[in-house]
């Protein structure tokens, strides 16, 4: 909960009490003040998340008070409570930096109603220090139509409107965080928060205080008190991105998390109850994991509800030239640089390429064609910086359907080993039955450079031998 520690400052004793009666009730720690003296006095000793102050007191005004807490890097909301309310007190109060306004005589209901708000408030402000800028919705789709693309579109939407665990398995670079968050759009708590936690990215000793938050003075450094991100993700949904990373210890408590969604904060001994759907990313084989002991077998199985593999870009070559086209014409709005489209050069280069670092790679590889591209705006095969460029499949005719020399055919063919062979000499020299010397002198003679023998360093001698052996 983000409302907790509350002061009630008010000189009368009936309203004051009444008032403490009603806050502690609903768990909350109440500080009593009947002066602006004694309510200086608790704020200096501790952090609090609420103050109800009464405009009038015996030894100043409100409105003093209002104006010292602005200056407070940790200041509570404010709410001013009145028997003489007017528009101008109002006014005057909200532009002091009251949070609300209450006029006495004032009901329970009037209380709870400004509670609430006053937590909404709270939460929304502290989930977003956790939220980055996302940009265009449409940055954030996920682009196919491959076979495998619509079985994960099918998977997504029957999943999303229940409440069920999802743990997202793929390659990295494959867009899992994407699928997460098509899981959260398409969700009854699509209007909730979505945080996320990079579990690969906290270090060891601070990921329990992510998780779950600190008390104050619960460590070295623990200058305030502070939610951890389970808590921000009230009635939302929380990333557990990369949740292999995490130690043996914090699967043990995240197990308890699962199972009671209930926890307590570092440092702490209040009970938190968090209503939030977890979906969990991983690039490992969590199973193997299992086997080996590094991860918990029931906290897996928590996690394993509904289990989902993103694709890698090579299941998915179908989709390659739509995501190289989308790719730039985003990153061509970004740069600023004007872009026609890919060659057909271009384009077989992208399909003949085996992807390692998936989408991710993709989008990387684009973003250096589109800068690099010519005044024509066109992107060619040599802007892809994927090596060579990958010949037509029938390399005896030429783009426009003549048949070409012998010397053109056997330019091509080298060409096509040495992709294959992703640029090695000495690998494509064996496969062309030639030596690597021979095969350096013809690209040589391709480039208009032929290679003597006086030219030839110590690594390529070695790699000659290295071919020869």
């Amino acid at each position: 909960m983000s409302i907790e520690k509350v002061i009630v400052l008010e000189d009368d004793p009936i309203i004051r009490t009444n008032l403490e009666n009603f806050l502690r009730r609903q768990r909350l720690d109440v500080a009593s003040a009947s002066t602006l003296a004694e309510a200086r006095d608790f704020l200096g000793r501790d952090n609090f998340d609420l103050i109800f102050m009464d405009m009038r007191l015996p030894d100043g005004n409100a409105l003093e008070l209002l104006k010292e807490l602005q200056t407070r890097p940790q200041r509570p909301l404010a709410v001013v409570m009145t028997g003489f309310g007017s528009v101008e007190s109002a006014v005057d109060c909200m532009k002091n930096g009251a949070f609300d306004y209450l006029i006495k005589p004032f009901s329970t209901d009037q209380i709870e109603f400004t509670m609430r708000k006053a937590q909404e408030f709270t939460q929304l402000v502290k989930v977003n220090q956790f939220l980055t800028n996302e940009g265009e919705d449409s940055e954030h789709e996920l682009i196919g139509r491959s076979p495998a693309m619509e079985t994960l579109r099918a998977l997504i939407r029957k999943v999303a409107r229940t409440q069920a665990t999802v743990l997202i398995q793929g390659e990295s670079g494959t867009g899992k965080e994407l699928v997460a968050r098509a899981f959260f759009r398409e969700s009854p708590r699509a209007a909730a928060p979505f945080i996320k936690m990079n579990c690969a990215a906290v270090p060891e000793n601070l990921i329990e205080s992510e998780f779950f938050g600190h008390e104050k003075g619960a460590f070295t450094g623990a200058l305030n008190k502070r939610e951890g991100r389970f808590e921000l993700a009230h009635t939302g949904t929380i990333l557990l991105d990369e949740i292999s990373e995490i130690s043996p210890a914090v699967q043990a408590k995240l197990l308890r998390v699962l199972q009671e969604r209930e926890f307590e904060r570092v440092g702490g001994n209040r009970t938190i109850k968090v209503d939030v759907r977890v979906i969990a990313t991983t690039n490992r084989d969590l199973q193997q994991s299992v086997e080996k002991k590094e991860f918990r077998q029931d906290l897996y199985f928590r996690l394993n509800v509904v289990p989902v593999y993103v694709p890698s870009l090579r299941e998915r070559r179908d989709d390659i030239p739509l995501l190289a086209n989308e790719f730039m014409r985003r990153l061509g709005r970004k740069h600023g640089v004007h872009t026609k489209g890919f060659t057909d050069d271009a384009l077989r280069t992208l399909s003949a390429h085996k992807w390692p670092g998936n989408v991710r790679e993709l989008q990387n590889v684009v973003e250096r064609a589109v800068i690099m591209c010519g005044e024509n705006g066109l992107i060619e095969a040599e802007h892809l910086g994927l090596g060579l460029a990958v010949p037509p499949p029938d390399t005896a005719f030429s783009g426009s359907g003549d048949l070409l020399s012998m010397h053109e055919a056997e330019k091509r063919h080298i060409f096509t080993v040495l992709n294959v062979c992703k640029g090695s000499r000495v690998k494509a020299a064996k496969i062309l039955d030639l030596s690597v010397r021979t095969l350096r002198n013809k690209l040589g003679l391709y480039n208009g450079t032929l290679v003597k023998p006086e030219d030839e360093t110590e690594t390529d001698a070695e790699d000659a031998e290295a071919a020869e052996k």
